[in-house]
């Protein structure tokens, strides 16, 4: 292992530990993948395995995915390899892919509604709203279609009943949407608590995409 990869491998264990220390995951919950060489998508990706404590994960212990599905590594990769497979071979933007159980989005995910545009960050993930993606069971192809179909033009989507998934161009970016997301999510159970909330209209939201373009977010291609 080069020094570079063990690099690369050692960023997904401390943005893993990021997530446990903001609350954003626990235990063994959640997964993470990370394209090798983002100029090079065949070049594969780096995968979280199943049922490591992130507390006690090696660099060894992460796998690499090829795009046609060939997994190398000495641990069993996560159980929810479809869907980052998936996603890494539609969409050549994603460089990094961070899939929690974060609470309030996981709460708004069971109610299995969008995060409307109740706040302007909403235009953070590339719309006017995050979208919830069609509950399947975890691990399947068709949860892998779902999520693909709520992830279009988006940078994230809530998972019906399960939880919350975030693309990026980096870990960085991953990690501050997928912060981002959960605290849009508490924002909107909480204002659903004590009313309707007012939703922005679509004209302030396109040019708050607008505006975000200048700090690499805006809206993404359908």
């Amino acid at each position: 292992m080069t020094e570079t990869e063990r690099s690369l491998r050692q960023s997904i264990i401390d943005t893993c530990l990021a997530l446990d220390a903001r609350g954003l995951n626990q235990g063994t919950s959640g997964n993470i993948s990370l394209r090798v060489d983002p100029a090079d998508p065949f070049a594969g990706f780096l995968l979280t395995p199943t049922s490591i404590p992130y507390a006690t994960m090696q660099p060894e212990d992460l796998v690499h995915v090829a795009l046609d599905g060939t997994v190398t590594g000495r641990a069993r990769p996560s159980s929810e390899l479809p869907f980052h497979l998936a996603i890494m071979r539609a969409r050549r933007d994603a460089a990094a892919i961070i899939h929690t159980h974060s609470t309030h989005a996981t709460a708004v995910a069971c109610l299995r509604r969008p995060i409307p545009g109740l706040h302007y960050l909403v235009t953070l993930f590339g719309g006017h709203d995050l979208r919830c993606a069609y509950y399947a069971t975890f691990g399947t192809d068709e949860l892998s279609l779902n999520i693909l179909r709520a992830l279009t033009a988006r940078r994230a989507a809530l998972l019906a009943n399960h939880g919350l998934i975030v693309l990026g161009r980096d870990l960085a970016q991953a990690l501050t949407l997928t912060t981002e997301a959960e605290q849009l999510a508490r924002l909107y159970l909480l204002a659903l608590s004590a009313g309707d909330p007012i939703i922005l209209p679509p004209e302030e939201l396109d040019r708050v995409l607008h505006k975000f373009t200048t700090y690499g977010y805006g809206p993404l291609p359908a």
